[in-house]
């Protein structure tokens, strides 16, 4: 029997059990902690959270729905592995809603939250020594700029469609800033694209912002399983307790 370490308090008193665990797993799973590939059961997640299978399946049926895990057998789980075909798809996506944010908020058209664009450029457009350096802080900064730049254009259908895109490629997105220098070239080519769309250059913006998505496109491309090995060797240290050794998908 997984026991429920220390560290995992009970369910907020406004949660509900299904939502405590899908929450938790879905955490585990943008933090790389649970990686593509990897497999667990009901009965060890139920055990690590000391609750019953039922709120772990109605869980793991919601992160099925999301695209983030796959049912196989008896209970069993999986972690969705990488499909590069489908982020190809996602990316084309990806390309197309957000040079029309780019085109949209280089307009003088009504409907802008110009208070938006002012927050990203506190956030990017500041000096190098202010920069942050830890990959998945940058990671998560990054995926803000983005979504923020969708809302600030006022269409809040694509702002909510954006924001399911961004949850799908969230996994290989933050692998893409662990590894490389995409850290510091993140806040250069994010300060040049705000400076094209506060100049109303949109030319230059969508150049800027077509290369950013094809760079970061191209990362992804590039992705290998070398890449997780690594991640979960380095990991292994805090290794989740409901992930038996020998359900981990390595090879």
């Amino acid at each position: 029997m997984i026991k429920n370490p220390a560290n995992v308090g009970p369910p907020p008193k406004n949660s509900s059990l299904p939502d405590y665990v899908y929450g938790n797993l879905r955490d585990d799973i943008f933090a790389l902690r649970l990686l593509p590939g990897d497999q667990v059961t009901e009965s060890d997640i139920a055990a690590y959270f000391d609750v019953s299978r039922t709120p772990v399946r109605e869980a793991l049926q919601r992160l099925q729905r999301d695209g983030l895990m796959q049912g196989y057998v008896r209970g069993g789980w999986e972690v969705v592995p990488v499909d590069f075909k489908r982020y190809e798809d996602l990316y084309e996506m990806r390309r197309v809603i957000e040079l029309f944010a780019v085109t949209r908020l280089c307009q003088d058209g009504a409907g802008i939250d110009q208070s938006l664009i002012d927050g990203l450029h506190t956030a990017w457009c500041c000096p190098v020594e202010q920069r942050l350096v830890d990959g998945l802080q940058v990671a998560a900064l990054d995926e803000a700029f983005h979504q923020t730049l969708v809302r600030a254009t006022g269409n809040l259908e694509m702002a909510t469609t954006f924001d399911r895109l961004t949850d799908r490629v969230r996994i290989v997105r933050r692998l893409d800033f662990l590894y490389g220098d995409c850290v510091q070239l993140t806040y250069d080519e994010h300060a040049a694209i705000l400076a094209g769309i506060a100049a109303r250059d949109g030319a230059s913006a969508l150049r800027l912002m077509t290369a950013h998505i094809e760079d970061s496109h191209v990362s992804v491309r590039q992705l290998t399983l070398h890449h997780l090995h690594t991640v979960r060797v380095g990991a292994s240290a805090e290794r989740l307790a409901y992930l038996p050794v020998k359900m981990q998908r390595l090879s």
